[in-house]
């Protein structure tokens, strides 16, 4: 396949001769990248079509095509942000800048590189005591789980949970499938090592190792919550 910046220039080039900003990002120009990368392309549009999302091969590529307008990226980077998880400013904060004609590019860029080093709201007290009470009741699943099919649903369950409970504790952003673990590795690679060397010692039923890094996680939140515990 061609070089996947100047392909993705092109690509751009190509079917968005108006375009107002572009960026490639993702793993493809990482030393992350493997045979099945694909190409992430955020395109800014002046109007309709945009907004709308479309997955396409382009030249042996795999492509994903995420358009926008100016309005529109706002709000999905809004709606992203309230989430703790934003793909969108991730890829504009780290990515490539390919076009931009007006300078629109070069602005989203430095918004998303700001909102991203802000990191995501803080958890509510309710928020961090209800996530606190699930990976409780989780563990005390798992010192219980005597069926082996039941352990690896449980451990893969907890193992997102404290992941997630981690990152946000510390002020980091989530990220869904293997951007969780990058995000958590990034984050604290020592606890990412504790949990995700844990998982398969725990789903063959030697549970302590993992038990522990979930407890540290527990620990970093304010401690097991279980007891007492109550939604109003």
């Amino acid at each position: 396949m061609d070089d996947p910046l100047l392909t993705a220039r092109e690509l751009v080039r190509e079917r968005f001769p108006a375009a107002q900003a572009a960026f490639l990002a993702g793993s493809v120009l990482t030393v992350r990248r493997t045979p099945a990368s694909d190409l992430d392309i955020v395109v800014l549009l002046e109007g309709p079509p945009a907004p709308y999302r479309e997955n396409l091969l382009y030249r042996g590529w795999p492509v994903e095509l995420f358009v926008q307008t100016e309005a529109s990226w706002h709000d999905f980077a809004d709606q992203e942000t309230a989430k703790r998880k934003s793909p969108l400013l991730a890829m504009c904060s780290e990515g490539t800048l390919l076009v931009d004609p007006n300078g629109l590019g070069a602005s989203l860029r430095a918004e998303a590189r700001r909102r991203w080093a802000e990191g995501p709201p803080a958890l509510s007290d309710p928020e961090r005591n209800y996530q606190r009470y699930i990976l409780t009741d989780l563990l005390d699943d798992l010192r219980g789980c005597a069926n082996p099919a039941e352990r690896v649903y449980l451990v893969s369950h907890m193992l997102q949970h404290a992941s997630e409970l981690a990152l946000l504790t510390g002020g980091h952003w989530l990220g869904g499938g293997k951007w969780l673990s990058r995000r958590l590795v990034e984050a604290d690679p020592g606890l990412h090592r504790a949990l995700t060397e844990g998982v398969a010692n725990a789903i063959a039923g030697q549970a302590d190792d993992f038990a522990e890094a979930v407890a540290e996680v527990l620990n970093r939140a304010g401690g097991p919550l279980w007891d007492g515990y109550a939604i109003r």
